[in-house]
Parts: C-alpha cells; structure tokens; sequence
C-alpha cells in the first residue's frame, strides 16, 4: 500500500508543476503544443485534458507506467526535459523579430483581451502564435503620463525630445494627451521648437488637448505661440475640433487668440457647421461675432443653416435666420432646409421655415417637393402645413401625386388628409415613371391593391377612385392575391370584370386565371357579371387538339403560359396547365350554371374523363339543359343582375335568378 501511495503521487508530479497557471494559460499552452511536430506524453496529455478537475485514480498498472515515466523524466538532460515541458518553469520561446521575419506577421485579441501575434511563413505555413509582449513604457513618458514633472526635469538632460516613442508621438503629445499643463510647460521651457510638432495623423499638440478637452493644456501652448490654425491631415483645425466636441470654453479660448473661423474641413465643412450641427448656439453666437460667414456650403453644397434644419436643431436655425441665412438656399442635389426638414419628420422646423416664407415649390434632384417626401414619411401634421404653401398645378407636373407615395408606403392617415384636400384620387403616373416598375402600374388605387391595404382600397373607392385606369387592372391583382374583400370592393365600384390584359391575350376574362383555384371567388365573379360563354368556345371542337407543352409566365407571377393563337389563350388549354388541371372538374361544374347549351370540346372530354367522379358533369351538360335554367338566363339578359332585387317576385326565386342556395319555393 505504501508502494502505491509513492507511486500515486509520483504519477501525479506531472500534474503539480501546472498547478499554479490558470485558465487561459493552460489554454495557451495547449496551444503551442498543437503547433509542434514532437508529440506529447502521455502524463503531458493528461495534464492539458484535466487542467481544471483532478484525474481519476489509475489502476496498479498505471501507476507503475506512471511511476516509470517520472523516474525516466529525472535523469533527462535539461535539453530533453524543455523539449517535453517537464521542467517547472520552461523557458519561452524567443519569438522572430517582425522586422527581419521571412513571412506575414498578424496580430489580434482573443476573447479574453489577450493580445496575440501570428507568424507565417510565405508559403501560408503557420509557425508560431504567441502572446504579443508588452512594450515597456520609456521612462520620460512615464513620468508625464502620471504628472511628475520633478521625474521628466530630472530625465530632460541627454533626452533627445525629437524623438518618439511610436510614430509621431512626441513627449508633448503625451504632455497634451493626458493634460499634464506642468509638464508640458518643462517640456517647452527645454525646447520650444517642439510646440508645433505633429503627429503621424498631422495632429498638433494643441489639437491632441483640445480633442482630449483639456483646456490648460490648451491656454498653456497658446501662452507660448503655438500655431493655432495647423490642420490634421483631414484639414480639421482645433477650432473645428472644439466645436466638434461641444466645448464653449475652448471656443472661447481660441476665438481669443484670434484663429481663423472659416476654414474648411476635408469635406468642405465649417466650424459653424459643427456648432449648427450640435444646436449649441452659444458657440454659434461666438463664431458669428468672431466673423463665420453662415453661407458657406460644404463640398455637397449644405449651408449650416441646411444642416441645422437637416438634423432638427431649432435653436441654432432661428440665430441662423435671425443672422440674415438664405432660408431657401439649395444642396448640390437641387434640396432645400426645407424639403430635408419635411424628409426628416422635424415638424418643428418645418413649422418655423414655413412661418419665414420659404418656398415649399423648389423640388429636389428627383423632381419631388417637400410635400412629396412628407407624404412618403408618413407625418400627417407635415403634410398638412405643406399642403396649403404647395402648388397643386406643379405637383402634377411632376408626374407623381403624393397620394401614390402615400399609398406606396400604406401611409393611410396621410393619404385621408390628402383626400379631404381635394388631391385626385385618379391622378396617374408620368409615363417615365410608370415604366420604373414592371407592370407600368399608373394610379395610387393599384398601389394599395398589391400592398393589400383594404383599408386604403376602401378610402379611395369611396373619394371616387376609378378602379379601370390601369393596364393591368387591379381588380386582376386583388384576384392573383386571393384576397376577397378588395376583389368585392372593387366589382361594387364597376370594376370590369372581363377585362382583359393587352400582353397575354385571352379568349375568356382574364381575371379567372386567377380564380380557378378558389372556387368561391370564382363564383362571386360569375354572379356579378362574368362571362361564362366564352370559356366552352373553341376552334378545335371535337377534333383532337395539339399538345400544349406549359412555360412559367414572366408577366404573371403565379400563372402558366400556354402558347397563344390569333384570338389568344383558350380556356381548355388554361385549364390543361399543371397547376390547374386537377381543378378542372369543380370549375367546368360552377361553368355550367352559367350558360344554356354548350358544346364540350374533346379537351375538356378528357379532362372530365380522367376522373370517373366527374361523369355526372358530363350528363350535366348534355342537351337538353333544363328549362329552369334556361329560364333563369333568359331572365338574368333581359332585366340585368342589378335590377333582380327590385323585381316583385317571392324571396326564393331572387336567390334563384341570383344562383343563391335554396329551393325555388321558399
């Protein structure tokens, strides 16, 4: 038992020697050791598996294997035993210097924030991922970085202070950067030629504090005449940069030293732009006494009063106008503060704009007013004070009605206050920009119908919207989406039921390509005056017809195309598609209540054939029809379908002539 108590805990030295590294250490060793070609052993292995929980207890043999394995371990030669991890503390491998290194050198972080590097050689080949060593901070930058300013006198002498610690940053930028005043007034003391040196961003030291907000650096370096105008690569001055970060009294201090106030940015932007931006109209009132000009357009044209009504900022727009801005100023792409206001939701803004008389008729680079971009947003309140300051005569020269982007976006609140201001509702798309969509769709009805708005469908029905106007019908696009509801609304506003499309000819209403399959709305369009007739006339008759070989259609999603003949598409080759022909059965069935004496073609034979279910509409439509149902027709021509309820007769025959349930006694 002794033995085994020795052996139990030599087995486990191996175990010992990492007992003091932690989670991410061990990890990083697991790490390093994938990478090696020399495998490990086994007490190695089991230690990277089980560097969290203890092994289990191994059996006799184990231990004995085990015991070998540590006593072989200590007569190894320091080489062998690093070249296995076994001595407690193993040396690091000294990692490639990147500047001499055949290969790519990456760094990255892991989850944890270690930063990692990675070495590779050309041929992509991994050599070494590593911890990055940490720099060593020199001692100089130390001392300034914790305000010692009795440390960096005591290391000025011999310190050559041209020289950075990393590229362009100097001991004035660490002076300025972490605001160290006293600091940075040694440092200037021992070498003024320092205070306008840059970085390698172009960043001066005055800009480095201002960024920083450190404002005593910043009266410190203007004290000893630094040049406060010296731009970063982007061109921004501290100037900029103070207003930039909403800093009154940097502003101050600058405008105090008398800096230019109309430089540009890279971009073309003021410090007036930022301040308008911010709506700090302190700062604004600073640069405007200072002398900022506040018509100056960036390199898109925006003024600053632009850019205060674009971000919503009411404060600085009114100094802005009071200052004498051009309120009607346009951007290179033709906008105005206005129209920007109206697309942005500032109701405010747009409120004051309007107050001061600016011209709500000046439309953007798309030819669209600001009531247009109101109406697309979705705010009623804008649309509403726009209304009465907007040209209807230049609206529709635009070729585009506020309804239709209203009724593009399901803007409903928008489109009603449209309505009660008297725009038409059968206003319809310009040609150019009825070609942008594929089904040259031209009225603001068609887009509530595809965006299958009842609500808005309703609304402009009821203001007198013509629902006929479009090459392709909405009543079509209502039946393609199954939906009911619109499909009623419409036939009740004299919708054409047996419209048909220009580039998909057919010989029978086109609508009931889409209705085949839902038999109900199929019946709901034959009871209000679909044609039925017309589906059993056919050229072939009783001859045998030619194979219909069926594509996808590219103009209707959600239909077949069959080839078409000089008159168009016949319904016994609709009904023979693949998507429809197991519904030919039922449809001819609701057919037949329809008409009087038809002939079935040989097509429908055989389709009514292929299902012994359906023989019985074969004798269905075999002559002689019944004398009721021909009565019924007869009645239904003479009087019309809107006239049946009028007529004096008993309940039970208006449902009848109606092709309604219920017996005709009732």
């Amino acid at each position: 038992m002794a033995a085994a108590s020795i052996s139990r805990s030599e087995a486990f030295e191996d175990y010992s020697l990492y007992s003091n590294l932690n989670d991410d250490e061990l990890l990083q060793l697991a790490i390093e050791r994938s990478l090696t070609d020399a495998p490990c052993d086994a007490a190695n292995a089991i230690t990277s598996a089980t560097a969290s929980t203890p092994p289990p207890p191994p059996d006799s043999s184990s231990l004995n294997t085990a015991a070998r394995a540590t006593n072989q371990s200590k007569h190894l030669t320091p080489a062998q035993s690093s070249a296995h991890y076994s001595s407690p503390n193993p040396p690091r491998e000294q990692l490639p210097d990147p500047k001499t290194f055949d290969g790519t050198v990456s760094h990255f972080m892991t989850g944890s924030g270690k930063r990692m590097v990675e070495y590779r050689r050309a041929d992509d080949t991994l050599v070494l991922i590593a911890q990055e060593p940490e720099e060593e901070e020199e001692p100089l930058f130390k001392a300034i970085r914790v305000g010692d300013a009795s440390r960096v006198k005591a290391l000025l002498p011999g310190t050559n202070l041209m020289l950075p610690n990393k590229p362009g940053w100097l001991a004035i930028h660490q002076a300025a950067w972490f605001g160290q005043d006293t600091c940075l007034q040694v440092l200037l003391s021992a070498q003024p030629g320092l205070i306008n040196k840059r970085t390698e961003r172009g960043e001066s030291a005055l800009l480095v504090a201002v960024s920083k907000d450190q404002l005593r650096c910043v009266q410190v370096l203007l004290e000893n005449g630094v040049d406060a105008n010296i731009p970063n690569y982007d061109k921004e001055t501290p100037l900029y940069r103070a207003c930039e970060r909403n800093i009154p009294a940097m502003v101050a201090a600058l405008l105090n030293h008398g800096v230019a106030v109309n430089t540009h940015c890279i971009w073309g932007c003021t410090a007036l732009h930022e301040a308008a931006c911010r709506n700090n109209v302190e700062i604004c009132e600073m640069l405007l006494k200072a002398g900022a000009k506040h018509n100056l357009p960036n390199m898109y044209g925006i003024s600053p009063l632009f850019t205060a009504a674009q971000s919503g900022q009411l404060a600085a727009l009114r100094l802005l106008l009071k200052h004498g801005a051009d309120l009607n100023s346009q951007a290179a792409d033709g906008a105005t503060a206005l129209y920007e206001a109206a697309k942005n939701g500032h109701e405010e803004i747009v409120e004051l704009l309007l107050s001061q008389n600016a011209n709500a008729n000046i439309p953007g680079k798309s030819g669209l007013f600001p009531l247009h971009v109101a109406a697309q947003r979705g705010s009623d309140t804008i649309v509403s004070m726009l209304i009465s300051a907007t040209s209807k005569t230049r609206v529709r020269r635009t070729g585009i009605s506020p309804l239709h982007l209203a009724a593009e976006r399901d803007r409903d609140d928008v489109l009603e206050v449209l309505i009660k201001a008297g725009f038409d509702v059968n206003a319809q798309l310009s040609v150019e920009r009825s070609r942008l969509y594929q089904d040259r769709r031209s009225t603001a009805l068609y887009f509530c119908v595809i965006n299958n708005n009842v609500d808005a469908v309703r609304m402009l029905l009821e203001a007198g919207a013509d629902p006929n106007l479009d090459v392709f019908r909405p009543l079509l696009v209502a039946a393609r989406l199954g939906c009911i509801q619109t499909v009623a609304m419409l036939v009740e506003h004299g919708a054409d039921i047996n419209t048909s499309i220009p580039t998909h000819q057919t010989t029978f209403p086109a609508v009931y390509m889409f209705t085949m399959k839902y038999l109900p709305m199929f019946k709901y369009l034959l009871d209000h005056g679909g044609h039925a007739l017309s589906c059993f006339n056919c050229i072939y008759g009783n001859r045998p017809h030619p194979s219909i070989k069926t594509t996808r259609s590219d103009g209707l999603p959600g239909t077949d195309r069959v080839p078409q003949h000089s008159g168009g598409v016949q319904f016994c080759e609709m009904i023979s598609a693949p998507s429809i022909c197991r519904w030919a059965g039922p449809i001819i069935d609701v057919l037949l209540d329809y008409v009087g004496h038809v002939t079935l073609c040989s097509r429908i034979m055989e389709h009514l054939d292929s299902y012994s279910g359906w023989s019985s509409i074969k004798d269905k439509a075999a002559p002689p029809r019944p004398l009721l149902q021909l009565c019924r027709l007869q009645v239904l021509q003479l009087v019309g379908r809107r006239r049946l309820k009028k007529l004096p007769l008993p309940g039970g025959l208006i449902r009848f002539l109606q092709h309604q349930q219920g017996p005709v006694e009732d």
